[in-house]
């Protein structure tokens, strides 16, 4: 079939994508580097428990996954001010030559029989570091690359891609840790970014348009930051939804550590069964995801702290010794309560904040929970020396429960007083 008839098949919105030269060649890319990340969330934790001392595995898996995430909110924060004014596929590029050089040592070193662990963190670290940056350029690029009327169906293509690779690259990297390595899992994560930057150097961005691309390119603006920071102190319901979201999302880190030595250390299973965990849970926060609009008819407050304690309630079957079957339903479950938070926060943030000031307090919202799973994932390893991986899951699952529960009453309390002052 021709690309003519091929594109003919697809729905009118997206005809004019696939037209377009830079887009048609940037999109496969993009895609690959998302199935390379979603097998990494299996193979990263899966190579730090087969290479960790022994007696060591929860802290060097909880060093590895802070690795892979923490510097990268990190280099969102701090080099702003030198980062900022480079143009979108620069930013992409960097990011993808240095994921693919550090991440390519991985597979390296363990044929090499070198990869010692504080090796491995330092190269998961290294790779991470601009991955913030490169996802703002990856946006700000299509926005440059197409026309206005386009750029609506383009993010929808590649935030697709990301999706789908949440689905598909844990149940792929789980089915082939049973036949390799899961080092060369990684390099197959390098190569994908090898293509990536390759593919990006030979985009070729409108001139009339790289400015408007360049400006959107920062994941996070200081200035923007320190004064969205300063209007939420003047908002205290603004002000509860971020520390709502930062502890949802700091909670949720010690569980992503505890799963993979759950699936070894207590059920005595394989990255096959890691990786049936998380695609079912990216099956689950997909359609959980496209399920938010729905709940846009019901009040957004109750909605959002009904998902926390959800997530909170999914977890605890594993605290309780559930059978794997009870606890794969539970976290497809739990994904599916899950995946309608983000835009619901989001929603959240719109609807109480005057338009004037949107962009300015979504700024600091950025700033504000960059470092909320990176840290709760660092914490995973001391807490699982501690309580072990099932203790830490149902703490996790116990402690979210709570926080909703806390919420709830501060909530009430806030309506109280604002009902009482207009008495």
């Amino acid at each position: 079939m021709t690309a003519p008839q091929t594109t003919r098949l697809l729905p009118q919105a997206y005809r004019p994508l696939f037209a377009h030269a830079g887009f048609r060649r940037l999109l496969p890319a993009l895609a690959a580097s998302d199935l390379g990340d979603g097998m990494s969330v299996v193979a990263v934790a899966w190579l730090a428990i087969e290479i960790a001392p022994p007696g060591r595995s929860g802290m060097l898996l909880g060093a590895a996954l802070a690795a892979y995430a923490l510097p990268g909110a990190a280099g969102a924060l701090l080099f702003g001010r030198w980062l900022r004014r480079l143009p979108a596929a620069r930013l992409l590029a960097a990011d993808s030559r240095i994921r693919a050089v550090l991440l390519g040592c991985v597979p390296l070193a363990w044929v090499l029989d070198a990869l010692h662990p504080a090796l491995y963190v330092a190269l998961l670290a290294g790779s991470s570091v601009l991955h913030a940056w490169g996802n703002a350029g990856k946006y700000s690029l299509l926005a440059g690359l197409l026309p206005a009327e386009h750029r609506l169906a383009a993010n929808a293509l590649v935030s697709s891609s990301t999706s789908a690779s949440i689905v598909i690259g844990p149940a792929l990297a789980g089915f082939l840790a049973a036949a390799v390595s899961p080092a060369w899992l990684i390099g197959l994560d390098a190569l994908s970014f090898a293509v990536l930057a390759v593919q990006v150097g030979r985009v070729r961005v409108p001139s009339g348009e790289t400015g408007q691309a360049d400006q959107a390119a920062a994941p996070v603006d200081a200035d923007r930051s320190a004064a969205g920071l300063h209007l939420l102190r003047k908002q205290p319901e603004l002000l509860g939804v971020l520390a709502l979201t930062w502890f949802f999302n700091f909670l949720y880190g010690p569980a992503e550590v505890a799963l993979p030595l759950h699936v070894t250390d207590d059920l005595h299973a394989g990255a096959g069964l890691l990786g049936l965990y998380w695609a079912l849970f990216g099956a689950g926060a997909v359609l959980g995801g496209l399920a938010a609009g729905a709940l846009r008819r019901f009040p957004l407050w109750p909605v959002t702290l009904t998902i926390v304690a959800g997530w909170g309630l999914a977890l605890v079957p594993f605290g309780l010794g559930a059978p794997a079957a009870v606890t794969l339903a539970c976290f497809t479950l739990g994904g599916l309560i899950y995946g309608p938070f983000t835009a619901l926060s989001y929603t959240l943030f719109q609807d109480r904040t005057p338009a004037a000031w949107l962009t300015t307090v979504l700024a600091a919202r950025s700033a504000a929970l960059l470092t909320a799973g990176p840290v709760g994932t660092a914490l995973g390893g001391p807490l699982i020396a501690l309580m072990g991986p099932r203790g830490v899951l149902a703490a996790s699952g116990v402690a979210t429960v709570v926080l909703a529960l806390v919420a709830a009453v501060m909530r009430a309390r806030t309506a109280r007083r604002a009902a009482s002052r207009l008495a």
